[in-house]
This record gives structure tokens, sequence and C-alpha cells, in this order.
């Protein structure tokens, strides 16, 4: 299977997570194997668990892991559901959790997926194919006002109501199937001499719908302090972003997973219950380095943050 991906920020993952070589390990989106390769390398009792939605991405994730069959537990499902992976499987806590979002280098570049705006495919845009619900659905059902919604919520795009307002019209007279025609589209609603030099038009656009077949940010959001409760004293939270949106839930979970009080500051004591659960590891993203971005353009706008479970002694009264 033709299945190119290169791995972004694989030494500073690895280095964040302190594999141990008896640990538990999870890879939430396992993709092209390239980060779970490098945690199983590094195990000897462990095992590592690798969980994507896609199963042509754990169809090649088999491949690449098969040297380490012993320690390797493959299963398709999303990591939203974490918790039941681990409950299935007789696991109570782990030592450590990776989650590389967005959408992968393999993906864009299959031509049957709909996830391009360089590419005329069918649209799709479904990261598990199982699923019943496509962009096609979106782009086609959605109204003028929940079109704008994800176009302007999730894909930041300021033409989001003239987008909108083009898709609805354009599809009265026939529905909209394929990429470009929605790519045709989105050119005809953004007046060519106000377009970003050097970004494509539809790129944005293409952004919010992938993120919302998905429910991309919605499952991001949910399932950080999830993740945070499977984690054993010291285990560490790995999480790299594409944009902002991803990011700013990512730091913001982490703020609020590291608060040890919630009460109103007009209160002279503490008579909250909220309990410091993360020591955040990385103040600031860790971003890649010039090197990395010259060999995989696609790094550039990865930030990778990181968090460290706390101890039971971490409550009040306590440490």
């Amino acid at each position: 299977m033709d299945f190119e991906h290169i791995s972004v920020l694989l030494n500073e993952t690895i280095d964040g997570l302190k594999i141990k070589e008896d640990g538990i390990y999870v890879d939430g989106t396992l993709g092209g194997g390239g980060h779970s390769r490098e945690i199983a390398k590094r195990l000897k009792k462990g095992k590592l668990i690798g969980i994507d939605q896609d199963l042509r991405a754990l169809e090649k994730a088999r491949e690449v892991l098969k040297d380490f069959e012993d320690r390797v537990i493959l299963v398709h499902d999303n990591y939203a559901n974490l918790d039941r992976v681990l409950e299935g499987l007789q696991i109570d806590k782990v030592d450590g959790i990776l989650l590389d979002l967005g959408v992968s280098s393999h993906q864009l570049d299959q031509g049957d997926r709909g996830f391009s705006h360089n590419k005329d495919a069918p649209l799709d845009m479904r990261m598990d194919e199982t699923s019943s619900f496509s962009a096609w659905d979106l782009v086609n059902k959605y109204s003028e006002k929940e079109l704008e919604r994800v176009i302007w919520d999730y894909g930041e795009e300021r033409w989001a109501r003239r987008i909108a307002k083009f898709i609805v019209e354009e599809r009265k007279e026939k529905p909209i199937d394929t990429t470009l025609e929605l790519v045709s589209i989105v050119k005809k609603a953004i007046p060519k001499d106000l377009r970003r030099e050097g970004h494509h038009p539809a790129k944005k656009t293409f952004q919010g719908i992938r993120i919302e077949v998905n429910g991309e940010l919605d499952v991001l959001k949910d399932s950080i302090p999830k993740m945070v409760k499977l984690l054993n004293t010291g285990a560490r939270l790995a999480i790299i972003t594409f944009h902002s949106l991803e990011d700013r839930i990512v730091k913001d979970s982490f703020k609020e997973l590291y608060k040890d009080c919630i009460c109103p500051p007009n209160l002279p004591l503490c008579v909250c219950d909220k309990v410091r659960e993360i020591k955040i590891i990385t103040r600031k993203p860790i971003v890649a380095s010039k090197e990395e971005v010259d060999s995989n353009p696609r790094s550039r706008s990865a930030k990778l943050r990181i968090g460290e479970k706390l101890g039971v002694l971490n409550v009040k009264g306590g440490e």
C-alpha cells in the first residue's frame, strides 16, 4: 500500500513521553505508525496500544509494526473511546498517551478520500470510512446558516457567509458531488483580488468541513480530561496540533487541569474540591526546527504540548 508519512516532531515527542521499557503506552492517532514504531522499539515487557478510526491507516501500521507484534495491540476505534478500549483489554491505567492530530499526509494524498482541495474526488472527508455522514451530506444538506457556522468557526474563513450563500445557490441546480466542484464555488465566492497570496482559497473551507464531518474539536475537548484520569502517576500526555483551534483547546484544557482552586476570587478561603491533576511540562509549545521544516513542510504549523499526571498526594492540605 502506498502510504507515505513523515512523523512530525518525532524525537521531541518520544523524549517527552519518558518511555519505560515495561510501560503501557497509547498512540491514539496511529496514522502511518511512525511514532508508534519508535515507542515499540523502546519496549521490552511493555505494551503499545495503537488506535485509529481509519482502517487503511491500521493496515499500513500493521506492516510498519510487524517486527513488534509481541508488544503491539492495534484497535479500530476513535481515541474518544479510550476508556472503553482499555476496559476491553483489562487495563486500568497507562504510562503515556500520544495524539498526533489532524489529517495525515496519506489521507490528503489518497485521491478517493476527498480531503485535498487539489485533487478531484468525491466529497467524502471521513476519517472513519464506516461512518454514514460525509462531506457530501454536509455540503448538500446543511442550511445556509449551518454552513456559515462550520466555515467560520472551524475554518476561520472570513468569507464564510458569502461562501455558504454560493454553495446553497449552486446546489439548487444540482448536488455538489466533488471536491473540485466545491473549490470552484469557493473561488467564485471570494473575489480574486482579495484572496491571500500563497494560500489556496478553498483551504480554510475544506478545513472547516473536515473538522465538522469528523467531530474533531468536540472529541478533543471531551477526551483530554478523560485521558488524564487514565494515566498513572508521573505518566505523560503528549499532543501534537496543526492549527490554532486545536492548540487553543489543548492549552486551555491543560490550564484547567493545572488549577487547584476554582472558587470565586472574593472568597477568603477555598471551599471547592478542585485538585490539581497535571504539571504542565511545556509552558510554551515545542515547535519544529528549521531543519525539520525544510525537510517536511507539514511540520511548519505543528505544536507539541505535554502534561504530566500528578500523584494522589497533590490534594488540598497535602503536597
